[in-house]
């Protein structure tokens, strides 16, 4: 049970069935005392095969006889190991990814298929390195030795050459090729090489182009940083850098973020490093911290936080204000709304309020509120690199679905705003459906609301600002996570 595939193999077999990726991945770990080094190999057996599911269930199709929806499910699975680690694995060597998926097979109940696996894996090595670069053989894969029209894929230009092998700079065996400029053709590329459903790709293609969004689906696809922000009520940000040197953990700086350290490297236990158990920080990512900073809370004001679980941004509201107000924080979720106040205790936060319960349907916050902030449900788009498995979660029905209770709650949550009051709407995804037509709609059935720019506020470079006034975050640009976020104004004559 401590051998680390092994692991990884229980994790992911929880995961086909149903269960979140981080959930069953924590399951295993804790039940077993493994090294540093191997902890992090099952982390990344485990967020990587779930990443990469539908380019190795492609490998799988192109190299067995049966597809791979027609493989025992546990099998699948260990097949997903074996080419997970030989395409994007490099410090791994080829014949131990080999050795070891052959052993996992054996003692998975596939012992009379050791052979198949083995053969299916060394067949995968051996195109690779007969043709010195990638057998994985997209749609419509033109024949090498054909002359057509090509896309490059780092320009977005039409080519009339051969298709050449560009490295995919994620090591292991794999590079990948140039195809026809097709739209079709391009999403189903982008889909199967990079691993995403074709119709998250069309949302991006439609929003940034072939260029932007091959480097968005390549960021996406990397291991996520740790960011954390000083809680200037306890220490100073040169405080926590000179802490954590001491202790041998590297950061840096994040622009425009004055709160915002970044980990550079293994930190080994988060709530084992120096300034944590003391408050002096608490992780959050750079782009939610900018949420707080736009919606710009003031010492002695009354906020809402309607959907305020686990609490990162509400944390950041009452620092922001020097703990001096109220801050009503509300979530439906007990559970979630727990880890808030361990969090808010441990930042020694006196001003959060805790309100358990629907925001939609809150009456008495009507006209009370300063500032409100509504960080809504959402798919999570923008924050996929941190969920191995939302990509594969979320569905067209699913965003069209979420939009409805975002609209329900902007709506319904604006009550709580005094005349001349702000709110601040913000998601962690990029999709136009949850973002701007949800503003669209309610700014053309609340007329006593504007958007506001985001005076004082030091947005990072490369910001997607709309001339609306809503801006993005887009991964790729920023290397922080996915966010939309627009402020808004209540006029004095509303009622």
């Amino acid at each position: 049970m401590t051998n680390a595939r092994q692991l990884a193999f229980i994790a992911l077999r929880d995961v086909h069935k149903g269960a979140y990726a981080d959930v069953a991945l924590d399951r295993v770990l804790q039940k077993v005392n493994l090294p540093d080094c191997d902890r992090r190999l099952v982390t990344e057996l485990v967020y990587g095969s779930v990443r990469r599911q539908r380019t190795l269930d492609t490998l799988i199709d192109q190299f067995a006889k049966k597809k791979s929806h027609q493989q025992p499910q546990d099998l699948r699975t260990i097949l997903h190991l074996g080419f997970y680690q030989l395409r994007y694995q490099e410090r791994i060597p080829a014949s131990a990814a080999v050795n070891t998926t052959v052993q996992l097979a054996k003692e998975n109940g596939f012992a009379g298929l050791a052979g198949f696996v083995n053969g299916l894996l060394r067949q995968y090595i051996r195109l690779a390195e007969k043709i010195k670069g990638d057998p994985l053989q997209l749609p419509e894969s033109p024949n090498l030795e054909t002359s057509l029209p090509f896309l490059s894929p780092t320009k977005g230009e039409a080519l009339n050459s051969p298709p050449t092998l560009v490295g995919l700079g994620a090591g292991g065996l794999g590079f990948a090729l140039t195809f026809p400029n097709d739209v079709k053709n391009q999403v189903e590329r982008l889909g199967i090489l990079h691993s995403f459903p074709d119709w998250i790709v069309q949302v991006w293609l439609e929003q940034l182009g072939l260029t932007e969004t091959e480097q968005l689906c390549e960021w996406m696809n990397q291991s996520p940083t740790i960011d954390l922000r000083i809680n200037p009520l306890r220490t100073s940000i040169e405080e926590v850098e000179a802490a954590l040197q001491s202790a041998g953990v590297l950061v840096r700086r994040i622009p425009h973020l004055p709160q915002a350290l970044r980990f550079i490297g293994n930190t080994g236990s988060i709530q084992k490093l120096p300034g944590f158990k003391e408050g002096w920080w608490t992780v959050q990512d750079a782009s939610a911290q900018l949420v707080g900073h736009l919606l710009d809370p003031q010492p002695g004001e009354v906020v809402i936080d309607a959907c305020a679980a686990p609490g990162g941004k509400t944390t950041h509201i009452a620092e922001l204000m020097a703990d001096d107000g109220k801050i009503w924080a509300c979530d439906r979720t007990p559970s979630r709304l727990r880890k808030l106040q361990e969090n808010s205790q441990r930042l020694n936060l006196q001003s959060i309020q805790i309100y358990t319960g629907d925001s939609r349907h809150f009456k008495q916050f009507q006209n009370t509120a300063d500032r409100v902030l509504l960080d809504a449900p959402c798919s999570g788009l923008g924050t996929m690199h941190r969920h191995a498995d939302a990509r594969w979660r979320q569905t067209p029905e699913s965003v069209r679905e979420l939009s409805v209770l975002q609209r329900e709650l902007l709506t319904h949550t604006s009550t709580f705003v005094k005349p001349g009051g702000v709110l601040v709407y913000a998601t962690c995804t990029l999709h136009p459906v949850e973002n701007e037509q949800v503003v669209s709609a309610f700014l053309a059935d609340s007329p006593q609301w504007q958007i506001e720019s985001p005076i004082g506020v030091e947005l990072p470079d490369s910001t997607d600002s709309a001339p609306e006034g809503w801006f993005k975050l887009w991964p790729h640009r920023q290397d922080m996570d996915g966010f939309f976020m627009v402020r808004l104004r209540k006029t004095n004559n509303s009622e």
